[in-house]
């Protein structure tokens, strides 16, 4: 079962595969529960319970408006027949479900970014937040590991807002006409949290940043790792400095000629990747935790172009140098659950190379 702490709740899945939650469900019942308004930027909408409870919203007045990546939605040939739905095509389902939504008056764009429109979140009421790896697909939620925070606070939803709007205006990616406020660390539940977009504000020297501070170990389950993100550096750092380094890949991504997979083994730190026959069908987390106190989530995965092109966001809980004890013993307390979930995935779904 997911962790909760006061106005933070974290969930990590699919439950199918063996992890606690039932991501879909926690995504339904977040849009489920709301009164007034949704705002949703996802990369891609695929699952129909999803798409149902987006459409259930809009039939009890709620104002609903949604950016979904385009290239999902297009085809790379054009088709003979464009009136005939072949529903075996490639992204025909999103097609089809994002019909549906236009169709219940739904306000739908799709993005401008000529990168990759890589966010997944979801601001409800201007007050409640969910954000996280999880892409809203059938595989998404049910065979690749992710996981999901929701924030009730309505100081985070504002920041997401804003984005929100920024997003649906074309000012992002390479378009970002305009920058964001520096990130500021809000107070929910005695927890600081910390929220980044990229490109605006370069998650990848924030993630080498807390990593700097690391006194212990830093453990991360990560579905693209490159060399070219420097996140690799700050590790190997970290690890010659003696701290414990440990992480789990996705094997497709891992074994790439980009990856920073041979690097980081070749200095010491503890690499495992999904292996065959695992219960799931890819290791999609962008997750970190270091010294078994701070979080790093979100749609963020350690590559340059996700730092400098793409839409993404990063958030943060905890912080290294508080010291507050109650502080430190609600983000412990958040981390334990995020730290066991890749003890499971290590153990149970993962070999070491």
């Amino acid at each position: 079962m997911s962790i909760k702490h006061g106005n933070i709740e974290i969930f990590m899945g699919p439950e199918g595969v063996g992890a606690p939650d039932d991501l879909e469900k926690v995504i339904v019942d977040f849009i489920d529960g709301a009164e007034k308004k949704l705002d949703i930027a996802v990369q891609e909408l695929q699952s129909e319970p999803i798409t149902r409870a987006i459409i259930r919203a809009r039939q009890r007045k709620v104002t609903v408006s949604v950016v979904l990546e385009a290239d999902y939605l297009s085809v790379t040939r054009a088709r003979a027949k464009p009136f005939v739905v072949d529903l075996k095509a490639q992204n025909e389902e999103n097609r089809q479900l994002h019909d549906a939504i236009l169709r219940a008056n739904v306000k739908v764009r799709t993005d401008f970014n000529t990168s990759i429109f890589h966010q997944k979140f979801i601001v409800r009421d201007r007050k409640d937040l969910l954000t996280g790896s999880t892409n809203f697909t059938p595989t998404g939620v049910a065979s690749n590991l992710n996981h999901i925070v929701v924030v009730k606070h309505p100081d985070v939803a504002k920041i997401y807002s804003r984005e929100f709007r920024e997003i649906s205006q074309g000012h992002f990616g390479k378009l970002n006409e305009g920058h964001d406020p520096a990130p500021k660390t809000i107070g929910v539940s005695d927890v600081p949290v910390k929220i980044l977009f990229a490109p605006d504000h370069a998650p990848e020297m924030e993630i080498m940043k807390q990593i700097a501070k690391a006194k212990e170990r830093v453990d991360f389950a990560m579905f693209t790792f490159s060399k070219s993100s420097g996140i690799d550096d700050q590790m190997i750092l970290a690890r010659h400095a003696g701290l414990i380094v440990r992480g789990v890949l996705d094997s497709r991504m891992a074994n790439q000629t980009w990856a920073a997979t041979r690097p980081l083994k070749e200095n010491g730190v503890e690499l495992h990747i999904l292996k065959r026959g695992s219960r799931a069908s890819k290791l999609h987390h962008k997750l970190m935790v270091i010294d078994k106190q701070l979080i790093i989530a979100g749609s963020f995965n350690y590559t340059g172009p996700a730092n400098a092109l793409n839409d993404e966001n990063i958030i943060i809980f905890g912080d290294l140098e508080t010291g507050n004890a109650r502080t430190k013993a609600a983000q412990k307390k958040l981390a334990a659950f995020a730290l066991k979930e890749i003890d499971r995935i290590v153990k149970d779904e993962a070999v070491s190379i």
